[in-house]
């Protein structure tokens, strides 16, 4: 679990991650969670793109991918998620 101290500098961080994937009106399925994995075990923080034709509920859906990525939620802004996963091999981030 992140303190607030911590998500503030993971937020600052993600202020310059370009998005690397979205989510559109298929919404998640298990391909989707398995890049999302390789995607976090790499970068460490990611940013998701929540397209309009996506009838979901936004906080249900980042909790969702959340859970399912064992990741953290750090915010979500308008149409994009941010998410945090310590990585095992390239660790990048060091938290405060």
């Amino acid at each position: 679990m992140l303190t607030g101290k911590q998500k503030r500098y993971l937020r600052s961080q993600a202020h310059h991650v370009t998005p690397t994937f979205q989510i559109g009106k298929s919404g998640l399925n298990d391909n989707m969670i398995e890049q999302l994995n390789e995607i976090l075990e790499n970068r460490e923080l990611i940013k998701i793109h929540i397209l309009q034709n996506n009838m979901d509920d936004k906080k249900e859906l980042a909790e969702a991918v959340s859970d399912k990525t064992d990741s953290e939620l750090v915010q979500i802004i308008g149409s994009m998620i941010v998410l945090y996963k310590e990585s095992n091999e390239n660790k990048q981030i060091e938290l405060p």
